[in-house]
C-alpha cells in the first residue's frame, strides 16, 4: 500500500472536514524546526544518540508528492546506498534537520513546507512550485565527523596506493601501507554493519599477509555477522594461532560458540516439528 493509500485509509476525513491528507496528517506531527516547516512522525523508535553535525549517514529514502501514490525520488531499489555527508551531499534543508533529530534504525515520516524543500520553484518537471512534500526516512547508520573524514581518507588513500602500484617496482615498499588501510577499511565497515565489505577489505588483507591476526579476527567477525559460522570458526582459529592471548579473539570465539549452539538447536527443533509433521512415528510396512 502506497503512502498516499496509507494516509487516507489511516486518517478518514469527517463529514464536514475538507483539509488535504497532509494537512490532516500534519496535525499529529511533532514540530521539530520551531515554525512547522519541518514536521516528524516515528514510525519506528532507533537506539542511541542522535546525529551528531557534521556526520555523514547511511540512509533510505523515499519522497512523495501529495495525490501521488509513486514516489519521485527514493533510494530503496539500490542495493547499498552510499554514505552522505551532512552539510555537503544532502541538498533539502528539511531533510538535514530530520535526520539530526534521528537515532540508529530509526524510521521516521517527515512533511517538508517549500521553504525546507523544493522553494517556490520547485524542480521541474518533478516537482511543482511551492510543493509540499512528504518523506520516509531510515537511518541505517551513521559515522560522526572524525570517523566520516577516516573513511574517506582512507578510501582516497587505497586508491592512491592502487595506482602507486601500478607503476612502482618496489611493491614490498608500498604494501604495509596498503595493508593498514585494508584493516582499518574492514573495522569501519563492521561498524557500518556491512559484513560483506568488511569480509572483502579483510580477505584483501590477507593477501598481502596471510598470518595477520588482525585481517583474520576482522574476517571472522565478519562471517559471524553473515552467519557463515564454520568460514568463521576457521578464521578465529587461525587468527588465535596467531596470538593465543589476545582477549578479543578469544571472547569472539566464545560468542562464536554461543552462537552455533543456538543454531544447532533451532535447525534441530525445525527437524522435529518436520518429522512431525510427516507422521514420523509411523513405521513404514507396520501391520
Amino acid at each position: 500500500m502506497s503512502v498516499f493509500s496509507r494516509l487516507r485509509n489511516g486518517i478518514p476525513p469527517s463529514r464536514d472536514d475538507c483539509r488535504s491528507p497532509y494537512e490532516r496528517l500534519s496535525q499529529r506531527m511533532l514540530d521539530i524546526s520551531g515554525d512547522r516547516g519541518v514536521l516528524k512522525d516515528i514510525i519506528r523508535e532507533g537506539a542511541g544518540d542522535p546525529v551528531t553535525p557534521d556526520a555523514s549517514v547511511l540512509v533510505k529514502y523515499s519522497g512523495y508528492l501529495e495525490h501521488m501514490d509513486k514516489p519521485f525520488d527514493s533510494n530503496y531499489f539500490r542495493k547499498a546506498p552510499r554514505l552522505m555527508k551532512l552539510g555537503e551531499d544532502i541538498t533539502l534543508w528539511g531533510m538535514e534537520l530530520g535526520l539530526l533529530s534521528m537515532r540508529r534504525g530509526e524510521l521516521a515520516r517527515f512533511l517538508f513546507k517549500p521553504t525546507y524543500a523544493y522553494g517556490t520553484l520547485g524542480c521541474p518537471p518533478l516537482i511543482p512550485p511551492n510543493a509540499t512534500v512528504l518523506f520516509e526516512i531510515e537511518l541505517i547508520d551513521f559515522l560522526d565527523s572524525a570517523e566520516s573524514d577516516k573513511f574517506c581518507a582512507l578510501s582516497a588513500a587505497l586508491l592512491l596506493l592502487h595506482r602507486r602500484l601500478a607503476i612502482c617496482e618496489e611493491q614490498h615498499l608500498v604494501e604495509p601501507a596498503e595493508l593498514l588501510v585494508l584493516l582499518n577499511l574492514s573495522f569501519v565497515y563492521l561498524k557500518l554493519d556491512r559484513p560483506a565489505m568488511a569480509l572483502r577489505y579483510g580477505e584483501q588483507a590477507l593477501l598481502i599477509d596471510q598470518r595477520n591476526a588482525k585481517a583474520l579476527f576482522r574476517c571472522g567477525q565478519a562471517c559471524l555477522l553473515l552467519t557463515e559460522y564454520e568460514q568463521a570458526r576457521d578464521f578465529l582459529v587461525r587468527a588465535q594461532k596467531e596470538q593465543p592471548c589476545n582477549h578479543d579473539i578469544n571472547n569472539e570465539l566464545k560468542k562464536l560458540s554461543s552462537h552455533y549452539r543456538d543454531y544447532v538447536d533451532r535447525e534441530k527443533e525445525m527437524c522435529h516439528r518436520m518429522f512431525a509433521s510427516c507422521g514420523g512415528g509411523s513405521s513404514v510396512g507396520g501391520n
